[in-house]
């Protein structure tokens, strides 16, 4: 066991990766494994005390995270650049930490965040794919529009009340969300759609691709499109698209605690630049 006897608390922040199928999202939960859970548990073994984790952002279950950003406070003589290599090597096979560093302790992974970035995945080959399938939404039923989808994605651009793509349950005031940067993009038979956010609210980008789904599919306008998330018609928002296909790509920060080739490097063949 690593000697963590100090006297000064310090505050370390974790960009971290998990494969989101074996979770029940990221939030701890009474009696389902949570990302939150696994890496608080893991933490508490080294230093030998409890210690809470705050994220960035709250991953439903079965999404997934290539930079996800979090960070604890202990008191430690572990150099904060090094607490990646040793969570690493105690951490169950579908959490890493890519990397870790020291922040002041008055940064917070969530509150001092300037946008998270979203991808949502779909693969359109009629030929089902093993090596993919856990990281996509296999759509062969239909060929999708992407010039449509592409259309209805750069008009969300701005600050909206989008109440028609939100969960119930969420303890969030308020709907309105700072839409900073879309993206639709179809290379060979999968289809990426990126959305940038100040925030996101609960089960929104599944809700939003969804419908753009019904959009791409021909079964919805253009017009009906609009007109559902500008009216903000909840209950004409059915279907929200299956988890697996949903990854956390980035975290931004006015000052990014990691080096900006590790958090490149963590999203897999990003569309536009940070």
């Amino acid at each position: 066991m690593t000697s963590v006897v100090a006297s000064q608390p310090q505050r370390v922040a974790l960009l971290l990766q998990y494969r989101g199928e074996g979770f029940h999202g990221w939030q701890r939960q009474p009696r389902e494994r949570s990302v939150q859970q696994d890496v608080e548990d893991t933490l508490a073994k080294v230093l030998g005390q409890p210690v809470i984790l705050h994220g960035a952002g709250r991953t439903d279950t079965g999404v997934h995270a290539a930079g996800q950003v979090a960070h604890f406070t202990a008191v430690t003589r572990i150099p904060g650049n090094r607490w990646a290599s040793v969570l690493n090597t105690r951490l169950p096979e579908d959490i890493l930490v890519r990397a870790s560093a020291p922040v002041g302790l008055d940064w917070h992974a969530r509150f001092s965040a300037s946008w998270r970035r979203y991808r949502y995945t779909l693969y359109t080959d009629p030929v089902p794919n093993l090596f993919v399938s856990p990281w996509v939404w296999h759509h062969y039923h239909k060929t999708l529009d992407v010039i449509a989808i592409r259309v209805a994605l750069e008009e969300l651009l701005g600050y909206h009340h989008l109440s028609a793509f939100r969960r119930s349950g969420s303890s969030r005031p308020h709907s309105w969300v700072d839409i900073q940067k879309v993206h639709c993009q179809q290379e060979g038979p999968f289809i990426h759609i990126e959305v940038q956010a100040s925030g996101f609210l609960y089960g929104m980008m599944r809700l939003l691709v969804g419908l753009l789904v019904e959009l791409g599919r021909g079964n919805l306008s253009s017009e009906d499109f609009r007109r559902i998330w500008r009216e903000e018609r909840k209950s004409e928002v059915k279907y929200a698209a299956p988890a697996r296909g949903l990854c956390l790509l980035s975290v931004g920060y006015p000052e990014n605690p990691f080096a900006s080739d590790v958090v490149e490097g963590a999203m897999p063949k990003p569309t536009f630049a940070a």
